[in-house]
This record gives C-alpha cells, structure tokens and sequence, in this order.
C-alpha cells in the first residue's frame, strides 16, 4: 500500500483510532448544504429534448466544512464549529441534523439574516439500478462576514482555543476563512495542530502544520504545467510555505505526503478505484487526517489512516462519513489480504 519508513502492523493503526474518542477538534469555515433529490427517469418531456424525472426523495446533509464537522463526529471527536449559516428553512435543518450528536459545541454556528449556501444534487436512475447525478445547482446568496460578525467568531476562538487538540480551517471560498483569522490562529494557537484545506488561498496558509491540497489545487499553488512530476510540485511547495507537512490527494493516484525534514511517501488508494461517488471525499480525508494527528499518530500513520477512511466513503452515494468501527473493518481487511 505504501512505502515504509518502519514497519506497520494493523494494531498500531487500530490503536490510534480507539484515541479518537473525545478529541477536542475546531472546525473553522464554510458550513453550507448538501441537498440530494432523487428521481425516476419516465419519459421525455415535450418542451425540450429532456428527459422528465419523477420525484422520489430528498435529503439535506451538511456540506463543505459542515461534511468536515460530520465526519469529526462520526469518528468520535468532540467538535467546536465556527461558522455563519441563513435563518431560513435549510439553516434551520442543519441546526436540526447537528444537534442529534451530544459532541458537539453549537455556539460558534452564527444565524445570519438570509439563505444559507446551498448545493443541489439531482439523481436519476431507475428502481433498481444505481441513482446518477444528472446536474448540480449551486444556491451563493453571498454572506458577508461583516466586523461585527467577525468579532464574534474571535470571540468564540478566544473562549475555546487553549482547550482544543486542533484546528481545521475549511475553505471553500465563501468568505468565512480569511487571512485574518488564518494570522490569528498562526499566532494564538501556534501550540496547535492547524490543518488547512483550501480550495482557492492556499498562499496565506503558509506557516501553519499541514495543508491537504488534491492535486489541481497543488499545481496552481505552485504555477506548475499539469506534466510536472508530483515529487517536483511537492518540493516545490515545500520550500517556499513553512509548513510541517504536505499532503496532496491525486484521486485514484491515491495520496503523496511531504515531510519538512524531505522525506517523500506515495501511498496508493487502499480500496477499488471503481469509487461510487467521490463527494466530499477530501472532506473525509482532511477530518481523519487531523483526528489521527491529535491522537498521537505522526504523519505517515495519520496519512494511512486517511487514506483509508476515503476508501470507504467513496463507496457511499452522496455527501458520506465513515465510522470508527467501518475505518477498523477497512484496515483489517487490507492487512488480511496484503500481509
């Protein structure tokens, strides 16, 4: 599965995992909506050349940082979410979906007047055959994080920060992470593990311990052509952001780890690369990456662990998480079958 620095039984990983129990996690970002509607294809419309889908079901499942925080709870951490939703319908069932877990600090979740960020999945397929997503449409009212609004979320980083075990900053681009609180936590919490996973800044993250680019992300980090050989990229990247560790996902490549001290690791994908749905896979990543590290793993264990809880998800339709007990599974089977 991966190079070894040492050798690696499945009882050193599993003991890890039975640490994630009450890990104190702060996910700081863009908490929005997974909405999933699903549907029958009967017949072809007569207004366009369309087919007509037959609604069945829905379902809404918190997105972006919120599938960060979801996956945290699954796994067994104690979460601390700081971010901004709407007061509308869809916020209020995010409240609602969050608040079924006894783990988890709710007060850093900020209701601001409007609509929350919302991304809307339809699904198609027939009664028997597996749903395909047939188009995606993304709801951006675009909330401001206004100064008054920002004071809070400094306040509920001051109240909490001595007390965590680690810090997500999930950013997806919709305002909630910006430099400024990515310089507060570099120099208020720089005791901490601080994991960056960034879609568009990942330049302001220098500095932190670790950033989790996929492999788009870490091309454009470093202006490279898209031909460039990983381990050039990864270097690259290595000397000019202070950073502990990169951790850069290549989907069915599976995963490259950067350490500071110029150890290199690939480690390929532990499952199938036949995946069901690969949503909110590097959510899933980011989250048992940081849980493994606040657990007492270094990064080589903590990126084996990852990789296999992103082995699983990408087995699940939709916005998925992975358990302690399905991780274990995994990580048995694997070791079962490979020595």
């Amino acid at each position: 599965m991966a190079e070894k620095r040492y050798k690696i039984s499945d009882s050193l990983i599993l003991d890890v995992i039975d640490n994630f129990k009450g890990k104190k996690i702060c996910v700081i970002g863009d908490i929005i909506a997974d909405v999933f509607i699903f549907g029958k294809p009967y017949r072809l419309s007569r207004e366009a050349p369309v087919v007509v889908i037959r609604y069945e079901n829905e379902m809404v499942c918190p997105g972006s940082a919120g599938n960060t925080i979801n996956n945290l709870l699954t796994l067994g951490a104690y979460v601390y979410p700081i971010g901004i939703i709407g007061t509308d319908s869809t916020g209020d069932r995010l409240i609602e979906y969050f608040s079924r877990f006894n783990d988890i600090d709710l007060d850093g979740i900020i209701r601001q007047k409007g609509e929350t960020i919302t991304k809307t999945r339809i699904l198609a397929g027939d009664t028997h055959t597996s749903k395909q997503q047939v188009i995606r449409i993304d709801k951006d009212p675009g909330l401001k994080v206004s100064e008054k609004l920002k004071k809070r979320l400094f306040k509920k980083m001051d109240d909490i920060s001595k007390n965590m075990d680690a810090f997500i900053l999930s950013d997806y681009g919709h305002g909630t992470v910006d430099k400024e609180i990515i310089e507060y936590l570099k120099t208020n919490a720089k005791d901490k593990i601080i994991v960056g996973d960034s879609r568009y800044n990942l330049k302001n993250y220098n500095g932190i311990t670790m950033i989790t680019p996929n492999e788009a992300e870490a091309y454009a980090l470093c202006s490279a052509e898209e031909d460039t050989d990983i381990e050039s990229v990864g270097k690259t990247i290595m000397g000019f952001m202070e950073l502990e560790a990169l951790w850069i996902t290549r989907g069915n490549k599976g995963m490259s780890l950067f350490l500071k001290n110029g150890d290199i690791y690939h480690i390929p994908i532990s499952g199938t690369d036949d995946v069901t749905d690969v949503t909110g896979a590097g959510d899933t990543v980011c989250a048992a990456a940081t849980l493994s590290l606040a657990s007492g793993a270094d990064y080589y264990i903590s990126s084996l662990i990852a990789n296999f809880a992103a082995g699983v998800v990408v087995m699940k339709r939709g916005t998925a998480t992975v358990s302690p007990d399905e991780l274990k599974r995994n990580i048995k089977e694997w070791f079962k079958a490979n020595g």
